[in-house]
C-alpha cells in the first residue's frame, strides 16, 4: 500500500521515503549531480569575469587593447555566465531535486532530462563564444543572438515538459508550494523569452527586433524586466521554500502566507517593469503605474522574507553551529533589503537621482550576490552530500570561511556602489547660475575611482569564497558513494 501523508508535512513524507524498507525506483540524481557541478564551474568562470571587468574600470589597461576583451564585450558575457550559467544551472538542479522529493516520483524521462543538461550547457558555450565576438542583441538579460535564442527556447520547452509532467505524475495529492514557484518561473520565462526575442534574422549571427523606438524599450523593460522578477526572484523563492525548512528541520512558518506570497508576487511583478522607464518616451501614466506596482510589491516580498525567517522559530540556536543555515538566512536578509531598495528606487524623484548611476549597479548586485548567490550556496551545500552519498561536505570550516568571504565581498560591493551612485547623481544634475553643468563627465569619473577600487576588492573577496566552495565540492565529490546515494534515493 502506498504511504499517504498529509501534504503539510512534506518533511515526514521524505523521512518515510528515506527509511522505508520497500525498494522501488530511485530518484534521478544523475542529472541533479551534473547541474550542481555545472553551477560551481560557471560560478567560478562567471565571477572571475566579473572581477576582471571590475578591474577594467580601475585600470583601463586591463582591457588589453583587444576587441574581444573590452569592457563592452565582456560585461554582457559576465551577466550571461552568472545568470544563465551559474544561477540557471542551480535552478535546474534545485527544481529537479525538489520536485522529485516532494512529489515522490522519479523525473519524467531520463533522456529528456539529460537533453536539458547538455542543451543548457551548449547555450552557455554559445554565449561564451559569440558575445566576445560582438554578436549581441544589446538587450539586457537577452543578449544571445537570434539563432542561439531559438535553441535556448527549445531547451526550455524540454525543461517545462520534464518538470510539469513530473508534477502531473506525482504520488502525493498536494502540489507543494515550492513547485508552484518553480512552475511560475518556468512558464513566465518562456513567455518573456519569446516576446523579448521576437526579431527578423538577417543571418545566423544578426537579427533586428520587430519593435522600434519606445515600443522596443517598453518590451525590454516592461516585459524583459521579468527576468529579474521570475528568473532571479520567483525561481529562487521555490528554492527558499524547499531548502530553508529542510535545513532547519521545521515546517515552513505559515503555509497560508506562502500561498498568498505566491499569488501576490506573480500578479504584481509583471506590472513593475516601467519603473525603469521614468523620464522616457513612455506615457506618464505607464511610468506611474510601474512606480505604484513596485511600491505595492514591497508587501508580498517582505511577507515571503518574514515567512522564511520565522521558519527558524525555536531553532535560532542552530545558526551558531550551521554555516549552511547562515547562508540561507543571510540570503533572506538581502532579499528583504533588495526588495525594499527596489520600490524606493522606483519612486520618480529618487529615480531621478539613482538611475543610470552605480547605485543601480549596487542594487542589482544586492540581489545577485546577496539573494541569488547566497540562497544558491546554502541550497548546494545542503544537496551535495545527499546526491553524492556523503553525510556532510568535506569541510564545514571551509563553508564557514566561504560565508564570511561572501558576506564581506557583498557588503563592500554594495556600499561602494551606493556611495558612487549618489555621488554621480548629485554631480550630474549640479547646474551653475548660467545653466551650464557644474561638473564634466571626466570629473564625475574621477570621483568614482575610489568606489571602483573598493568594488574590485569586494569582488575579489566574493570570488575567493567561490573558489573555496569549488575546492570543497571537489574534495566531497572525490570520495562520493553513488551507490549509497542511490540506495537512499529509493521511492516508497
Amino acid at each position: 500500500m502506498p504511504v499517504r501523508v498529509a501534504w503539510q508535512d512534506f518533511a515526514t513524507v521524505e523521512a518515510l521515503t528515506m527509511s522505508t524498507a520497500t525498494i522501488g525506483q530511485a530518484y534521478n540524481y544523475k542529472v541533479v549531480r551534473q547541474f550542481v557541478v555545472a553551477t560551481v564551474v560557471w560560478g567560478v568562470v562567471g565571477m572571475a569575469m566579473g572581477v576582471w571587468i571590475a578591474s577594467q574600470l580601475v585600470w583601463p589597461q586591463m582591457n588589453l587593447d583587444l576587441p574581444w576583451t573590452t569592457f563592452g564585450r565582456l560585461r554582457p558575457l559576465h551577466t550571461s555566465l552568472v545568470i544563465f550559467g551559474f544561477a540557471g544551472s542551480a535552478q535546474f538542479a534545485a527544481s529537479y531535486y525538489a520536485v522529485q522529493r516532494t512529489c515522490q516520483v522519479r523525473l519524467y524521462s531520463d533522456t529528456l532530462a539529460a537533453f536539458t543538461f547538455w542543451g543548457w550547457q551548449s547555450v552557455i558555450v554559445i554565449m561564451l563564444v559569440t558575445l566576445p565576438l560582438g554578436y549581441t542583441t544589446t538587450k539586457e538579460y537577452a543578449e544571445i543572438e537570434f539563432s542561439g535564442a531559438v535553441w535556448m527556447a527549445v531547451v526550455w520547452v524540454a525543461y517545462a515538459i520534464v518538470f510539469f509532467t513530473t508534477v502531473v505524475q506525482r504520488k502525493t495529492k498536494h502540489i507543494y508550494v515550492g513547485n508552484w514557484f518553480f512552475g511560475a518561473f518556468i512558464v513566465v520565462i518562456a513567455m518573456l523569452h519569446v516576446v523579448n526575442h521576437l526579431a527578423i534574422p538577417v543571418d545566423w549571427f544578426k537579427s533586428y527586433p520587430v519593435y522600434s523606438g519606445a515600443t522596443d524599450a517598453m518590451v525590454q523593460w516592461w516585459y524583459g524586466h521579468n527576468a529579474v522578477g521570475f528568473f532571479l526572484t520567483t525561481g529562487f523563492l521555490g528554492m527558499m521554500y524547499y531548502f530553508v525548512p529542510k535545513q532547519v528541520g521545521r515546517p515552513v512558518y505559515s503555509y497560508r502566507l506562502s500561498i498568498v506570497h505566491f499569488w501576490a508576487l506573480i500578479t504584481l511583478y509583471i506590472w513593475a517593469g516601467p519603473h525603469h522607464l521614468h523620464y522616457t518616451a513612455l506615457p506618464d501614466w505607464a511610468q506611474s503605474l510601474g512606480m505604484a506596482m513596485s511600491l505595492i510589491l514591497l508587501a508580498p516580498s517582505w511577507g515571503g522574507m518574514i515567512n522564511g525567517m520565522m521558519t527558524l522559530s525555536g531553532a535560532w540556536h542552530k545558526l551558531r553551529t550551521d554555516p549552511i543555515l547562515r547562508f540561507l538566512v543571510l540570503s533572506l536578509a538581502f532579499y528583504g533589503m533588495s526588495t525594499f531598495e527596489g520600490p524606493m528606487m522606483a519612486i520618480k524623484t529618487v529615480n531621478a537621482l539613482s538611475h543610470y548611476t552605480d547605485w543601480t549597479i549596487g542594487h542589482v548586485h544586492a540581489g545577485a550576490l546577496g539573494w541569488v548567490a547566497m540562497i544558491t550556496f546554502g541550497s548546494l551545500y545542503h544537496m551535495i552530500p545527499k546526491i553524492f552519498g556523503r553525510t556532510q561536505m568535506h569541510s564545514i570550516g571551509l563553508i564557514n570561511a566561504h560565508f564570511w568571504l561572501a558576506t564581506i565581498g557583498t557588503v563592500l560591493y554594495i556600499a561602494s556602489m551606493w556611495v558612487n551612485g549618489i555621488t554621480q547623481g548629485l554631480m550630474w544634475r549640479a547646474i551653475n547660475d548660467d545653466g551650464t553643468l557644474t561638473y564634466s563627465f571626466v570629473e564625475a569619473l574621477q570621483a568614482s575611482h575610489p568606489g571602483f577600487v573598493v568594488r574590485f576588492v569586494g569582488g575579489v573577496f566574493f570570488l575567493s569564497g567561490m573558489l573555496l566552495m569549488a575546492y570543497n565540492v571537489w574534495r566531497t565529490v572525490r570520495v562520493s558513494d553513488i551507490e549509497m546515494a542511490h540506495r537512499e534515493a529509493q521511492i516508497a
